[in-house]
């Protein structure tokens, strides 16, 4: 894909809550608003960055303890959910807005949405859950002990095989590295956090109640969030659609760019 074109930076907040901003609105274009994963930061969204904004503004937020944006006083979802109200307001996002979340970022984006409906006019969801099950959850649990006792980097290899499908990782081993990379920037305070909100979170009975148009798109081969986790979620929206993209893994943007592409292309308006 094209280079990334140039980003403008976005605090709210007085500064809490950072973001980058690409592109600009054009006659049939809208705001598009990016919530990453716990794995990935925003960068996992890079290679598809210029076909998103090649005529709507995109605006990528840093989640509590990623790049600049403050870790939440309280390991609550509701907090999540007001950080984001707040990037939303001060960023000047409008109500046409189509809101994209990828793991952590999509159970968010999901939060968001069922207390904010009126903010938004679509949903993407990729590779998220409404609930983790007992042995999602003792997962989260272990990598939060381990984060604790060992730091951020111990969990780097875990991270990597979370993230990526295993013939692309055999094919591409620098890739745990680079989650190292990516782990040891994140605020450990933040990643804790997050942990405790994925063992805690069950939006499942608020699903039916959710109007917003969703598109929810899962790799087959996602060992974080399995596709019938995303399905439960696609299962429960009225009018919700499910696209499943063979052989990717947790994190399509970065993974398969392309076809996750042509997976949200008409939805989103590209």
């Amino acid at each position: 894909m094209a280079d990334i074109p140039a980003t403008e930076q976005l605090t709210a907040g007085h500064g809490a809550l950072t973001a980058v901003r690409i592109g600009q609105k054009t006659a049939s274009g809208c705001d598009l608003v990016v919530l990453h994963s716990l794995l990935a930061d925003r960068h996992a969204f890079d290679p598809v960055l210029p076909r998103l904004a090649a005529k709507h503004r995109v605006t990528l937020f840093n989640l509590p303890g990623f790049h600049g944006s403050e870790p939440t006083v309280l390991p609550l979802m509701d907090a999540y959910v007001a950080a984001i109200e707040d990037g939303f307001d001060e960023f000047k996002i409008g109500n046409d807005a189509v809101l994209i979340g990828n793991g952590f970022g999509g159970t968010v984006a999901l939060a968001f949405a069922l207390a904010h409906p009126e903010r938004i006019a679509r949903l993407v969801l990729s590779d998220a859950a409404a609930c983790f099950p007992d042995e999602g959850r003792a997962q989260f649990a272990a990598m939060a002990a381990k984060v604790a006792d060992s730091g951020l980097g111990a969990i780097a290899e875990i991270a990597a095989r979370r993230v990526f499908s295993p013939a692309y990782l055999a094919a591409h081993p620098e890739k745990i590295e680079e989650r190292k990379d990516v782990l040891l920037g994140i605020a450990p305070k933040a990643f804790l956090a997050a942990c405790k909100i994925l063992q805690e979170a069950d939006l499942t009975p608020l699903l039916p109640r959710l109007k917003v148009p969703t598109l929810v798109v899962c790799g087959e081969l996602d060992q974080a969030t399995p596709p019938a986790l995303n399905k439960a979620i696609a299962d429960k929206v009225a009018g919700a659609r499910y696209v499943e993209l063979p052989g990717c893994g947790h994190c399509p943007p970065l993974e398969q760019p392309e076809a996750f592409i042509a997976a949200i292309k008409e939805f989103v308006g590209l």
